[in-house]
């Protein structure tokens, strides 16, 4: 692990409880949310990945669905959930779902949050999947997406099957109880029904441009 990241594991509690982050949480239903059997929106919108590709959702769709998670750099929330990133993009491969995740924070675009600094903290994580920007939070203005991080799963006609968090414990993925977001993947991927299909999403606010 680098030092920056040690620090930003060190800091997490501190910058929770400074509030510099925004702490938010959301359950249903909420305005403008995309809800459980509705397409996904923006399905064309093209986004740029942090390879300098152009890509948009219903290309990044495999045959079982697409897993979408608004991400960020720097929130605590995503600090500690994101160590999870990759498991959940190889539960994804291997029951042929894509995953995507989405930087949204248009209001932090000159800092933390560039084109660069994805890049950079990508590399750093070692992320399998695309990382795209969301250019002035179009796409998460249309999901409804409220927080770092915001999971929304489709399945394979592009209809929402699960919202909410990854899982019960950003702190420590060794002491989770309910798992989710995996459950659900399994779920969807054999055909079944995915119980809860929502959970709360709790997270720093995506930072939108005002």
């Amino acid at each position: 692990m680098s030092t920056k990241n040690i620090w930003k594991g060190a800091a997490v509690a501190a910058l929770m409880m400074i509030g510099g982050f925004g702490l938010t949480s959301y359950d249903t239903p909420s305005e403008g949310q995309v809800e459980i059997g509705d397409p996904f929106p923006m399905s064309q919108h093209s986004m740029t990945n942090i390879d300098g590709s152009e890509t948009f959702l219903r290309q990044e769709l495999k045959d079982n669905g697409l897993l979408v998670i608004f991400s960020c750099n720097t929130c605590p929330f995503v600090v500690q959930w994101e160590n999870r990133y990759n498991e959940l993009y190889d539960l994804c491969e291997a029951n042929n779902i894509g995953m995507v995740l989405i930087n949204s924070n248009e209001a932090k675009r000159d800092g933390d949050d560039s084109m660069a600094e994805m890049k950079s903290h990508a590399k750093e994580q070692g992320y399998k999947m695309p990382y795209l920007m969301d250019e002035n939070h179009v796409v998460a203005d249309a999901f409804g997406a409220r927080t770092t991080p915001h999971v929304y799963m489709f399945d394979k006609n592009a209809m929402l099957a699960y919202r909410g968090s990854i899982d019960d414990n950003s702190e420590n993925k060794s002491e989770v109880k309910e798992h989710y977001l995996k459950d659900a993947i399994k779920a969807m991927a054999a055909g079944n029904e995915i119980s809860p299909n929502i959970t709360k999403s709790i997270g720093c606010s995506i930072k939108r441009v005002k």
